[in-house]
C-alpha cells in the first residue's frame, strides 16, 4: 500500500517574533523541519508533501528538492491545509499528516502509527499521556478504547480538560476516509478554522474506526510556538543526543554543560569535558580528550588527540595531536599526527606536518609546514600585502627561531635554521642558516642622560598643556 506523508509548514509562528519562518529556526544544529524530513525519509514514504504559505522561500531553501511543495495561499486551519493536497492523493493509500515544528518526533513512532492503521484498517492518532495537558487537544474514547472525538482546549468542558491523554496532531489516515471527511469540515469552532481534528468525528460518523497510538516518550510530540518552547525542545534533543553518545562509549563529564549537535560523531573512550560545543559534521576519533571549553565546527579529529580551551573550525587534525590552551585553528587547516599547537597560536588555511611543533604565540597563515619543524614563540608568517595572500613553504626538519617574521612568499628548505629575531624576505635553501637582523649598538652611560632629556621634554610639554 502506498504511504504518503504531509508536513504542514504554512503557519508563520507569530509568537516567535521573528523575520524567519518558524520551521527554519535551528534545533541542535539544523532547521527543525529538516529534522522532521530526515526522520520521514527513514520511514520510506512513497511521496512526501510539504504545505507552505508565506515565507515559503525560506522553507524551500533548507529542504531543496527533497519534497513536493503545495501552496496554502490562505492559512485557514490545519484541515484547510490538508485540503490543498487532497486532490493529489490516491484513495487506497495511507496518508500521514504531521507538522514542521515537531523536531523531536522519531521515525519509530510514525512507523508504529502506520502499522496500527494498516493492521486495524483504521485512522490512527499519535497521542501522549502527560502530567500537564494544558494547551493540548484531549482524546475522548469509549469503553473499548476507540477514539470518539478530539476536543481542543478552548472547546473542552471541565471534565474533558482533566483527561491526560492528549493529541499530537499527527495522524495516519485511510486516504479515502480522509478525503470524504475533509469535504465535510466547517469553521464552526472557537478558532474559526477548518480543523483537521474534526475529521475524526466525520470518520466515526461514517462507521470508520479511530484508534490512538501512545508514544513511549512524550517529548516526541513537543512542538515549538515561541522562543521559550524552542529552548525547551533544544534542551530535550540535546539530552537525547548526549545519551546516545554515552551509550556508545563516550564519557561526558557534565551533560548539563556540554552541547553536541545532531550530526556529530564521537569514537569510543573519548572524553568530553565541561563547556564543549561540537557543531556541524564534526567527527572525533577514539581516546580523545576534548575540553574544557572547546568549540569544534565541521572538524575531523583522529584518535588520542587532546584539545583544551580552543576553537577549531572546518579543519582536520590527525592522531595524538595536542591543541591549546587558547589556540585558534581556522578553516582549511590540516594538522598532521603528533603535532603540538600550543597556547595563543593561530593557524589559518595551512598544513602542519607530522611531528611539528607550533608551541607559543605564533601565527601561521597560508603556509605549508613540513614534518618535524619547530616554529618558535612569536613567529609570524606575514602573508598579506594589502591586496593578496601569499604562501610560506617550510621544509622538513627546519628550525624557526623565536620572533621571526617570514615575509611571504618565501620558501625555506629542508633542515634550514632561521635565527631568532630575523625578518626573512628571501628564500632559504636546504640546510642553510639565515640571520636577518640589525647589529646591536651599545652606548655606555647613555641611558642616564637620555632619561634626563626625556623628563625635560615631558615637563615642557606639560607646561604648554597647562597640566
Amino acid at each position: 500500500m502506498e504511504k504518503v506523508g504531509i508536513i504542514l509548514a504554512a503557519g508563520l509562528g507569530k509568537r516567535m517574533n521573528s523575520k524567519r519562518h518558524k520551521v527554519v529556526h535551528h534545533v541542535c544544529g539544523k532547521p527543525m523541519i529538516v529534522h522532521i524530513v530526515e526522520q520521514m525519509q527513514v520511514v520510506g514514504f512513497d511521496r512526501l508533501f510539504v504545505v507552505v504559505g508565506r515565507l515559503e522561500d525560506q522553507v524551500r531553501e533548507v529542504l531543496g528538492d527533497s519534497v513536493t511543495y503545495v501552496k496554502q495561499s490562505e492559512q485557514l486551519g490545519t484541515g484547510h491545509a490538508v485540503q490543498q493536497v487532497a486532490p493529489q492523493l490516491n484513495a487506497d493509500s495511507i496518508t500521514v499528516v504531521l507538522y514542521g515544528d515537531c523536531p523531536l518526533l522519531r521515525h519509530e513512532e510514525v512507523e508504529r502509527l502506520i502499522d496500527e492503521a494498516v493492521s486495524a484498517h483504521a485512522t490512527t492518532v499519535l497521542t501522549a499521556v502527560v502530567d500537564d495537558p494544558y494547551g493540548y487537544g484531549r482524546i475522548i474514547q469509549d469503553a473499548e478504547a476507540n477514539v470518539l472525538r478530539i476536543v481542543e482546549e478552548k472547546d473542552a468542558t471541565c471534565d474533558e480538560q482533566s483527561i491526560s491523554e492528549v493529541n499530537s496532531g499527527i495522524y495516519a489516515f485511510q486516504t479515502g476516509e480522509l478525503q470524504r471527511a475533509l469535504q465535510k469540515l466547517t469553521a464552526d469552532n472557537a478558532q474559526g478554522e477548518y480543523l483537521l481534528t474534526d475529521c475524526v468525528q466525520h470518520i466515526r460518523a461514517d462507521q470508520g474506526i479511530v484508534r490512538s497510538v501512545v508514544v513511549a516518550d512524550p517529548d516526541d510530540i513537543a512542538n515549538v510556538n515561541d522562543r521559550i518552547q524552542l529552548a525547551s525542545v533544544e534542551a530535550r534533543m540535546r539530552r537525547r543526543i548526549l545519551t546516545r553518545h554515552m551509550k556508545n562509549g563516550v564519557t561526558i563529564i557534565d551533560p548539563a554543560n556540554t552541547y553536541v549537535e545532531s550530526d556529530v560523531l564521537i569514537g569510543r573512550d573519548s572524553i568530553l569535558q565541561p563547556g564543549c560545543t561540537l557543531e556541524g559534521r564534526t567527527v572525533i576519533g577514539e581516546d580523545c580528550v576534548v575540553g574544557p571549553h572547546v568549540r569544534l565546527v565541521d572538524t575531523v579529529i583522529g584518535d588520542a588527540t587532546h584539545i583544551a580551551s580552543s576553537v577549531v573550525l572546518e579543519s582536520e587534525l590527525g592522531d595524538h595531536v595536542s591543541v591549546g590552551p587558547f589556540a585558534y585553528i581556522r578553516p582549511g587547516s590540516h594538522i598532521g599526527s603528533h603535532v603540538k599547537v600550543g597556547d595563543f597560536v593561530e593557524i589559518k588555511n595551512s598544513i602542519v606536518g607530522t611531528g611539528s611543533k607550533v608551541s607559543h604565540l605564533a601565527y601561521v597563515g597560508d603556509s605549508e609546514i613540513g614534518q618535524r619543524v619547530n616554529v618558535g614563540c612569536g613567529v609570524v608568517t606575514v602573508n598579506y600585502d594589502g591586496f593578496r595572500k601569499h604562501k610560506t613553504m617550510v621544509g622538513d626538519d627546519s628550525f624557526i627561531g623565536s620572533n621571526v617574521n617570514i615575509i611571504a612568499p618565501v620558501n625555506i628548505g629542508k633542515g634550514a635554521y632561521i635565527a631568532t629575531g630575523s625578518t626573512i624576505t628571501d628564500d632559504v635553501a636546504d640546510d642553510d642558516f639565515a640571520i636577518a637582523r640589525a647589529r646591536q649598538t651599545t652606548k655606555p652611560g647613555y641611558a642616564k642622560g637620555l632619561r634626563v632629556k626625556l623628563k625635560r621634554l615631558h615637563d615642557e610639554e606639560a607646561m604648554r598643556d597647562g597640566r
